[in-house]
């Protein structure tokens, strides 16, 4: 575990290991999984602690960090990816898979490497931006802006196209150069999009791929039971078939997510009405302090916000793995400072041998 002054790669590569640890505990079967199960969630809670403290004392110092080598934050992505371009990388996709914890990401990885031979990939993470809430992290990543920059669109994902549409514009790309398309998951949608993507003006994509967080808000069994759900999704074939027409169409192709998610349960539901701002099952925003401590005392929450964040935005915490549904229920979600939530994959990936690491 890194220690509380650790440099933020210590996490990015402490993140993840826990990664590789959690998918295979996943993958053996339900007997030989219940062993290790107490062993395994005693790392993770010990993970998350650690994670606390250090994010309490060093978050605000990671939206200004140097890009040049890998993006630190999300919102760092599309700066990243201009440098790319200015570097040679002329058509660039970003496929942004919502939802996506790092060790979700490595079960596709893995499914991947066993179904495509010149598969490869550059690892990497980064972080998302707290609350890990989609409309929050996501925005920030297709901006390239801090949460507090688009804070009249903190409560919907609709600017998305404009703000990436924005950004490139900025950067010397025109609006037909510029793609974005969100609501991907199966291979029957993937002809349209490639009417665009073959297009000889379009040199930047935008591609969000929602299966993972569909997943997610209708898991039943846990994270265990997601990992066998990830697993038919990729028996469709569709990834591989989405990174085998972004190769053949010339686009150096990243991989993301906005955020990750996390086995919670709950400590009881905040019946405020309208009092809170916006309302996850992690966390909740208030606009004074007033109202964020109107939080009954026996709920087991905490508030951390400032960072890059509008001043009348304060985002209160479930402590720990907790949520905010009802005691007792267990329950797969997002919008805390978990390590599965917090840090997120951004990766190359490579479906052909005789690309060139550059």
């Amino acid at each position: 575990m890194p220690l509380i002054d650790a440099p933020y790669r210590d996490w990015v590569e402490a993140a993840r290991r826990l990664a590789e640890l959690i998918y295979r505990f996943n993958e053996l079967k339900a007997a030989d999984a219940a062993g290790l199960q107490e062993q395994v969630r005693t790392l993770q809670l010990n993970a998350d602690a650690r994670l606390k403290e250090w994010v309490f004392r060093h978050f605000t110092d990671l939206p200004s960090l140097p890009v040049a080598k890998a993006p630190v934050m999300v919102h760092h992505v599309p700066r990243y990816l201009a440098m790319r371009r200015s570097s040679g990388e002329d058509r660039i996709a970003l496929v942004v898979f919502d939802g996506l914890a790092l060790d979700q990401w490595v079960q596709i990885r893995e499914d991947l490497s066993a179904r495509v031979s010149e598969f490869s990939v550059d690892e990497g993470a980064c972080f998302a931006w707290l609350p890990t809430l989609t409309s929050i992290s996501r925005q920030a990543l297709f901006s390239g802006l801090k949460p507090r920059e688009f804070q009249s669109s903190m409560g919907t994902t609709a600017q998305e196209p404009s703000l990436w549409s924005k950004f490139w514009q900025e950067n010397g790309l025109r609006r037909p150069e510029v793609t974005y398309q969100k609501g991907l998951k199966r291979s029957e949608q993937l002809a349209a999009l490639e009417e665009t993507l073959s297009r000889p003006t379009t040199k930047v994509a935008g591609i969000v791929v929602d299966m993972i967080d569909e997943i997610v808000h209708g898991a039943m069994l846990g994270k265990r039971g997601i990992a066998g759900q990830i697993r038919d999704w990729c028996e469709t074939g569709f990834i591989e078939e989405l990174f085998t027409m972004l190769s053949q169409h010339g686009y150096h192709i990243y991989l993301t997510a906005d955020h990750g998610n996390v086995d919670a349960e709950g400590i009881g539901r905040l019946n405020q009405g309208v009092v809170s701002e916006m309302k996850g099952e992690r966390v909740r925003a208030y606009r004074s302090e007033d109202l964020a401590s109107s939080v009954p005392p026996e709920i087991d929450a905490f508030q951390f916000g400032k960072t890059g964040l509008p001043s009348d935005f304060l985002p209160l915490y479930a402590e720990a793995r907790g949520a905010f549904v009802p005691a007792g229920h267990q329950i797969v979600a997002h919008g805390g400072m978990s390590v599965e939530e917090l840090i997120v994959p951004f990766v190359k990936i490579r479906m052909k041998k005789e690309e060139n690491a550059t």
